[in-house]
């Protein structure tokens, strides 16, 4: 690949990774629109190590005192809210891990065209500004609880329908739930850890059977800008969430849709 399409790739994925505005939308328009070819399963791994990478370094404190706690909680029968988190963000992940494996062959099948993703990218950002409106803003994400934790899980598994947006379903399901904004963003990518790490290991493990040849420095490349744009994104997001809302990305999907939908149809 050319270093600007490299660089582009990247950004894509370290940006809408986070932001409830659908990875798979933005990954349309430079085929559609540039023509670009596919740009292979271990540039896929690379930006999703660069996402994952940066969310785990954002939180480090956070993850390195869940662990610590989780263990104990194991080990000692000792409880806190940081081993509670811990056992919460697990128990959300078995929905996506079940219906993923369930559902994989019926979604790459039937589910993956480019017009599924123009309207999946409209109707769940009508969702998402639902369930802004909805929002109570009453909970943190240590007050989140093993049932709403488990909705969440759910809402996370029908990420797997391209257009939807991992972090815009659970960040939607969260704020209907009762948490406050910031909350319902810092569970929603505590959540992507192991998702992302599973996405990357099973990538992997299709890219080296599939005997694809590797070009190092675009690897690095792509997890580089993958990493900067993911932690960039993650740092501004949190900060600015509870005083915009969700009502640009809301807008911002709606105009996505419009013009895939365009590029598809007309």
């Amino acid at each position: 690949m050319e270093t600007l399409q490299i660089i582009f790739l990247a950004l894509i994925q370290g940006l809408t990774e986070f932001l409830p505005i659908s990875s798979s939308a933005h990954l349309i328009l430079p085929s559609q629109i540039l023509g670009w070819e596919d740009q292979g399963l271990f540039f896929d791994v690379a930006v999703h190590i660069g996402s994952l990478l940066a969310v785990v370094i954002y939180f480090r404190t956070e993850i390195w005192a869940m662990l610590t706690a989780w263990i104990a909680s194991i080990f000692k029968g000792v409880h806190t809210q940081d081993s509670k988190l811990a056992w919460w963000i697990i128990l959300a992940t078995l929905p996506a891990v079940f219906f993923g494996f369930m559902a994989k062959d019926l979604i790459e099948t039937y589910l993956r065209g480019p017009g599924v993703i123009a309207i999946t990218t409209v109707i769940f950002g009508l969702m998402l500004w639902v369930g802004d409106k909805m929002a109570r803003n009453e909970l943190t994400e240590y007050q989140t609880g093993w049932r709403k934790a488990l909705l969440i899980g759910f809402a996370q598994a029908m990420a797997i329908i391209p257009g939807t947006s991992r972090s815009g379903i659970t960040i939607t399901a969260a704020l209907m739930l009762g948490l406050n904004r910031e909350a319902a963003a810092r569970f929603s990518f505590l959540m992507s850890i192991p998702v992302i790490l599973g996405a990357a290991i099973l990538m992997s493990k299709d890219a080296i059977a599939g005997d694809l040849v590797m070009d190092y420095t675009e690897l690095l490349l792509g997890v580089a800008v993958s990493f900067v744009a993911a932690y960039t994104c993650i740092f501004f997001f949190l900060k600015i969430i509870s005083k915009i809302g969700m009502t640009p990305f809301v807008l911002y999907r709606l105009m996505l849709g419009a013009v895939l939908c365009g590029f598809i149809f007309l």
